[in-house]
């Protein structure tokens, strides 16, 4: 197997888009606009099935039980709240801040007919996982026909 010389190119360019984007990316908009866009933040979730249930598990560091909100509402499943930043004293400054702070919700489409009563949900070192009983049945889809005149 020989080495291409292009090789590790779209790793590179991909790198490049991103920090074009990170740098101008934001040109267009408000300076409040831009300092939101710093600060947003969506948590990681894994959305599996088990044993017919649906399980979706979300990484909510610094995050307290009390802070986080989750309704459902015409089968919509949405996972929301707030990360805040931790009060800290001044001292000589800080030059990176790469931690995000800030309000997130992640919503999930359910099956028709998912029975409100059947959702659980708990929080554990920092991780949600929130349980919908019944939900995680797949239905294979059905076929239909395409009828037609034959050419």
């Amino acid at each position: 197997m020989g080495l291409s010389p292009f090789r590790g190119f779209g790793d590179m360019q991909s790198q490049m888009n991103r920090i074009f984007n990170d740098m101008l990316g934001n040109l267009g908009q408000s300076p409040a606009r831009q300092l939101e866009g710093m600060t947003e933040w969506a948590p990681a979730v894994d959305a599996t099935t088990k044993n017919g249930d649906l399980v979706i598990r979300a990484e909510l560091p610094g995050v307290k039980p009390d802070e986080v909100d989750i309704s459902l509402q015409n089968n919509v499943l949405t996972i929301s709240g707030e990360r805040k930043a931790e009060e800290e004293e001044e001292r000589g400054g800080y030059y990176i801040r790469e931690r995000r702070y800030g309000s997130f919700s992640r919503s999930f489409s359910l099956p028709a007919g998912t029975d409100e009563s059947k959702v659980r949900a708990r929080y554990e070192h920092g991780v949600l996982e929130v349980t919908v009983e019944g939900a995680g049945t797949v239905e294979e889809p059905k076929r239909i026909q395409i009828e037609g005149s034959g050419s």
